[in-house]
């Protein structure tokens, strides 16, 4: 059963002017509190934007919030590259980078902005992950980036109506905890200006952006024999050279 949303008419002239207005305000509230230290309120203001989930009967919930659970990500993810950043400039970067999710991706309802709402939200959140707590124990990694796959995936097939969504989504989500869980052992990161970049989420996004472009493209008949090889020839590069990495850094902890 879908979730109980209610449906809202486009905003108009004035009333839409204002309600553009208020998405972009609300990003640059939180890129205040966050120089302010106001850390806490900041996550606290980011759950109440999403109080609409549950104004309907408790029963829809848990599916309202499965609806939504992209759109949190997005939030909670933009809050935590805010707080680890220590650089004015990329705070801000960050803060408008979640307004123009809010004023352009979100509102998105086609089977395009669908699938890319997916992506960012499946990138960000491990990004975030890895961030926020790499040093976490390795249940915690396995639980939480499963969930997050599992949400992607749900949120990408949601938009074609496809018949077997919750299992694609169940095997999607259970291959991202056994990814985190293998690679785990040896969790490799690479420090950036923007976040942190490890083994688990390169390829993750290398195989989750191959199979989801691969199937979009199959769903419109796009899916040419050309594209074909290059989807795979990428993907089996990207993959080797990170089985590469790891050897490599693998060799260089039994040395030392």
């Amino acid at each position: 059963m879908r979730p109980l949303v209610a449906k809202i008419k486009p905003t108009r002239g004035i009333s839409a002017l204002l309600h553009f207005g208020l998405l972009f305000i609300f990003p640059i509230l939180l890129f205040i509190l966050i120089r302010l230290n106001f850390i806490p309120l900041a996550f606290v203001l980011v759950g109440f934007s999403k109080w609409r989930m549950l104004a309907v009967r408790p029963r829809f919930w848990l599916a309202n919030i499965r609806a939504n659970s992209i759109d949190i990500i997005v939030g909670v993810a933009s809050l935590i590259f805010m707080i680890k950043t220590g650089s004015m400039v990329w705070q801000f970067i960050w803060a408008l980078i979640y307004a123009l999710w809010l004023m352009v991706l979100k509102p998105g309802s086609t089977v395009f902005y669908t699938s890319l709402q997916a992506a960012v939200g499946f990138l960000m959140g491990l990004m975030a992950l890895y961030i926020a707590w790499p040093d976490a124990p390795l249940y915690w990694l396995v639980l939480i980036t499963g969930t997050v796959c599992f949400l992607a995936a749900r949120h990408f097939f949601d938009s074609f109506d496809e018949a077997y969504a919750r299992l694609l989504a169940y095997l999607w989500g259970y291959f991202g905890a056994a990814v985190m869980w293998l690679l785990g052992h040896l969790l490799i990161v690479y420090p950036s200006k923007t976040g942190i970049i490890s083994q688990p989420l390169v390829l993750l996004v290398v195989v989750g952006v191959a199979l989801a472009t691969a199937y979009y493209l199959d769903h419109f008949d796009r899916f040419a024999s050309f594209a074909r090889k290059q989807i795979l020839f990428v993907s089996v590069v990207v993959v080797l050279l990170l089985l590469a990495s790891l050897f490599y850094e693998g060799n260089n902890l039994l040395l030392r």
